[in-house]
């Protein structure tokens, strides 16, 4: 296949491995780097065809069920899980892993038609899980986010993400049988992600990290924001334990990433509405404040920043499970030089591949279907399926 440099898309497979992707209803095999397939005239039809596949739902449709509960974390912490599924789940289970903004249904599972990230995985057969880590949502929230921010220092650390991941992940193997679980993590999730995985191969069948920072050196466009302004180069802990964030707050990098004024084009305003009212009214605390504002445990700023700056959480030479990196061509979070360093460095999994889609943002699974949602999603149910 004739490699388009204009659209800058690229799979790449290591050690010589080769693989069939289905996506937009085209086949095509990837050894080394491919082009993925442009929309035009020509298979317009059949990508539309693929695509109201993927997406058709309505919320209240009798195909899929949701089922809330919890699990036990460390002692004292509970952490809300729900389950999405529909009636064919044959397929591996999908554990979905929200970042450092928004908990797990704000982010995977809105209540607009054809934008659940859970319920399109589950509508292929997949039982889907959405977590919420300690501090997110309905799960317990630490102490000290109960007290004034600037009096403790940044709550909810790697460490402890992993403990929670390590909690649901047990459970759900204990719901499927003892079958592994594919992760899949966006942004600070997929960092999380790849921490756990990197210390649990034998309870992990796939590992996708979307828009996720890894311990490389390289130029990042948030360090100076996150840095003390009296002290360059050391991050600026004066906020505590955990941050504010309003309606407009949780869209404000969304909105300066879509490189239109029209940001319809890009994503469908009822996703917006949504999105802000979900992550809102996660936190019951949110009405008390003017504006109303969610809390949002901060330690993922502190070890975020430290990653763009080359610290490593985890190596990944200690992987050894299929895994998948995708990257928004127009994510702020996530930069080249973690794909690059993620492919240099899994030296142990039997397969891996990156992927950068193009005008794809840092909330790309969120945005309309044609500016990245698809090639996300059937990416990842290809990758998982295999």
């Amino acid at each position: 296949m004739k490699l388009l440099h204009s659209f800058q898309t690229h799979w790449k497979r290591n050690r010589g491995l080769s693989a069939t992707l289905l996506l937009g209803g085209l086949s095509c095999t990837l050894i080394g780097v491919t082009q993925l397939p442009e929309v035009t005239s020509g298979n317009a039809a059949v990508i539309a065809q693929q695509r109201d596949r993927i997406s058709q739902r309505t919320p209240a449709s009798s195909q899929i069920e949701r089922n809330d509960f919890f699990i036990t974390s460390d002692p004292g912490i509970q952490i809300a899980v729900r389950e999405v599924r529909s009636g064919n789940a044959t397929q591996v289970p999908i554990l979905l892993i929200h970042g450092g903004g928004t908990g797990g249904t704000a982010s995977f599972d809105l209540n607009v038609p054809g934008y659940s990230l859970a319920a399109d995985f589950a509508q292929a057969g997949h039982p889907v899980y959405v977590m919420n880590l300690r501090g997110w949502e309905n799960s317990t929230r630490p102490d000290v986010m109960n007290q004034p921010s600037e009096n403790n220092p940044p709550a909810v650390t790697s460490e402890e993400a992993v403990r929670d991941i390590g909690a649901v992940v047990d459970a759900i193997r204990q719901r499927q049988q003892g079958e592994p679980v594919a992760l899949v993590g966006w942004a600070t999730g997929g960092h999380w992600a790849g921490m756990y995985t990197s210390q649990n191969n034998g309870k992990v069948s796939h590992l996708v990290m979307l828009n996720s920072l890894y311990g490389v050196n390289a130029p990042w466009e948030l360090r100076s924001s996150f840095e003390d302004p009296n002290n360059p180069d050391t991050f600026d802990a004066s906020g505590g334990a955990y941050r504010l964030n309003d309606a407009e707050g949780l869209i404000a990098q969304w909105n300066r990433t879509i490189p239109v004024e029209d940001k319809s084009q890009w994503r469908d305003p009822r996703v917006v509405e949504a999105y802000q009212q979900a992550a809102l009214a996660s936190d019951p605390t949110s009405e008390t404040r003017n504006p109303p504002s969610m809390r949002i445990p901060a330690a993922y700023r502190l070890e975020s920043y430290n990653l763009s700056k080359g610290q490593k959480y985890w190596e990944a030479a200690d992987i050894t499970v299929p895994t998948l990196v995708l990257r928004g061509e127009l994510d702020f979070w996530s930069r080249p030089e973690d794909l690059q360093a993620l492919e240099a460095e899994l030296t142990n999994t039997p397969t891996v591949e990156t992927v950068t889609i193009p005008d794809g943002t840092h909330y790309l699974f969120n945005d309309r279907p044609e500016r990245g949602r698809d090639r996300f999603i059937q990416g990842v149910l290809s990758f998982v399926g295999r």
